[in-house]
């Protein structure tokens, strides 16, 4: 089997989705070709209008997420946001710190510097041998062990696990703890209403389920809650006081914002909104399924972490026997085919699944993955067959 470089296959969308709506390429071009001021920084035409769309973006964000008594701050991506939140919690007198065993590094290696230094316990959530949450566990934890904070990715960038972060955020709220879920693989996605009371922090990225640029993401917040800062720099007005405002969103949003990302990000939620969550979210179940079915054909293939009983986002993880899965995307890039293999960035993820130190192949679909992309991935593991 030649290499084909008349098309390439896409299945890394849990990386950054791609292609983007059109509307985000024209939207993002237009706008930053006509206007491009800096908000907040003066009265011109170009300023305000940047201001404007700020704004609107956060309104639709909020519409998104069914939240509007919630504070959308921006930043320049997820682990910047889970960096400012952990953080600042940590430095508010957060101690005891309870997490998913799915988390990215953008979380553990943030409270491992913590650890490191004695100022944080941090304990991992039961599970069952299906890959559940045990709740009796979990309660018992909380009963030995106070939780000051519990931190949940809403969904595993290895395997798609959607995690019960509704049930777990109940029960952790009974024992007053802070709640945070690392929504990166799932907003836009699965549809959650972040306006319960159990929901304190959630933590989106632009550029993956979002479809919108790199660069851009953020966070919302209960408004009332306390968040020590850890980030300081211009905001734009109060320029004479040496304390950050302590107003929001502006207490958080230090340094020049992308207005370009943001700007994109508009458009892709208005993409969104129009299209239908729902409807995104059952097209990448039903690319899921074509890609079962493809794996299905090969006894050389296993699936990592498929649970029939549980729900998942599109992404799903394969070892193949006799190929290391830490090398094994350089034969599908030769194939014209884009995935991800290794760790993912989620090592406890993989200690969890029996899949460290080697990782997965992660297979990730999205809303615009087409009958050709699967076609060539079928032809790709017909040529893996041929030549084990």
């Amino acid at each position: 089997m030649s290499e084909d470089k008349t098309y390439s296959a896409y299945f890394d969308n849990a990386a950054t989705t791609f292609p983007k709506p059109q509307i985000v390429y024209d939207f993002m071009n237009e706008f930053y070709r006509t206007n491009g001021g800096n908000a907040g920084r003066g009265n011109s035409t170009q300023s305000l209008s940047s201001g404007y769309l700020i704004q609107d973006t956060r309104e639709k964000i909020q519409e998104l997420f069914h939240a509007p008594s919630r504070q959308v701050v921006f930043t320049s991506g997820a682990t910047m946001s889970l960096n400012i939140i952990i953080q600042g919690l940590i430095k508010g007198g957060v101690r005891n710190i309870y997490i998913s065993p799915f988390e990215h590094n953008a979380v553990t290696r943030t409270l491992h510097e913590f650890e490191k230094e004695k100022k944080i316990s941090v304990f991992e959530l039961n599970l069952d041998r299906n890959l559940n949450y045990d709740s009796e566990k979990i309660r018992y934890a909380f009963e030995n062990k106070k939780p000051d904070l519990v931190i949940i990715s809403h969904a595993s960038n290895v395997f798609g696990l959607i995690s019960p972060v509704e049930k777990i955020f109940a029960l952790a709220k009974k024992y007053g703890a802070v709640t945070l879920t690392d929504m990166a693989q799932t907003a836009g996605l699965v549809d959650l209403n972040l306006e319960q009371e159990i929901f304190d922090f959630a933590v989106f990225a632009g550029h993956k389920t979002l479809y919108g640029p790199t660069g851009i993401g953020g966070f919302l917040m209960k408004k009332n809650l306390s968040l020590e800062n850890v980030f300081f720099g211009g905001t734009g007005f109060e320029s004479a006081k040496q304390e950050m405002p302590s107003s929001l969103p502006e207490k958080f949003e230090a340094g020049t914002l992308n207005i370009l990302g943001i700007a994109g990000l508009n458009a892709s939620v208005k993409w969104i909104l129009k299209t239908g969550i729902k409807n995104i979210y059952a097209k990448e179940i039903e690319n899921r399924e074509k890609l079962l079915k493809i794996f299905s054909n090969y006894e050389f293939v296993k699936i990592a972490g498929n649970k029939s009983e549980n729900h998942y986002t599109g992404i799903v993880s394969v070892l193949l026997d006799g190929i290391p899965s830490d090398t094994a995307d350089q034969i599908f890039s030769k194939q014209g085919i884009s995935v991800r293999s290794g760790l993912q960035c989620a090592p406890s993820a993989h200690k969890t699944l029996g899949t460290f130190p080697a990782g997965t192949i992660r297979f990730s679909p999205g809303y615009f993955t087409i009958e050709e992309d699967f076609e060539k991935l079928e032809n790709c593991f017909n040529y893996i067959e041929e030549n084990l």
